[in-house]
């Protein structure tokens, strides 16, 4: 999410008219409009990733996942989250969903204090949301903060599992890293190389 736009107060349907015609996308906070900024390599190979493996777990079942396309409207306040699952047809509507079983959140600097706080609050305000993901794309860190855990903070590195509880998934967190050229997946990379005689070739 970008700097504050110096905009005039907007309601919910002045917000919403107003992003059927703008060549970029914004989140409503608070009546203000944020506008979203391109993100990184890193970031988009993340969300990328998790799409696929979400869609591909959840093929012929009734949730499917969306990508940052996809607006979430929290009582009067309408995100782009970097990916979620939703389980009800229903719940889309007018381009938007009103409720998500999963959010996931890439980070970035410009993202990382409202996605920590403003939409840790407001996401967990929705009834059926599960599990809320935070994932850090410079460094290996992923938080998953679970309903059932009371929202505490459970933290994932090089050689753990991921479950993803709401779906029935689990993913290593390389598999979630796949591609992803940070410092900490190339030591990954050149310690499997070392212990493996394999040789990896990373191209930023």
């Amino acid at each position: 999410m970008g700097a504050l736009q110096k905009q005039p107060y907007f309601s919910e349907k002045e917000y919403l008219l107003f992003e059927q015609t703008s060549d970029i996308k914004h989140e409503f906070i608070d009546g203000e409009l944020y506008a979203m900024v391109g993100e990184g390599t890193n970031h988009n190979r993340i969300t990328a990733t998790l799409t696929r493996h979400f869609g591909n777990h959840l093929n012929g079942k009734p949730c499917e996942v969306f990508a940052s396309d996809m607006k979430l409207k929290v009582q009067h306040e309408f995100f782009y989250p970097d990916v979620m699952v939703i389980c009800h047809q229903s719940e889309i509507q007018n381009g938007y969903s009103e409720d998500a079983l999963i959010i996931v959140e890439v980070l970035s600097k410009s993202t990382r204090r409202t996605d920590q706080t403003i939409k840790r609050l407001r996401y967990q305000g929705l009834p059926n949301l599960q599990e809320y993901v935070l994932i850090e794309p410079e460094f290996v860190d992923i938080e998953i903060c679970r309903r059932k855990n009371h929202w505490q903070s459970e933290r994932y590195y090089m050689g753990d599992d991921v479950y993803f509880s709401a779906i029935d998934l689990t993913l290593t967190v390389e598999q979630i890293y796949a591609r992803v050229i940070n410092e900490d997946t190339v030591n990954n990379y050149e310690q499997e190389s070392t212990t493996h005689g394999i040789r990896y070739d990373i191209d930023e």
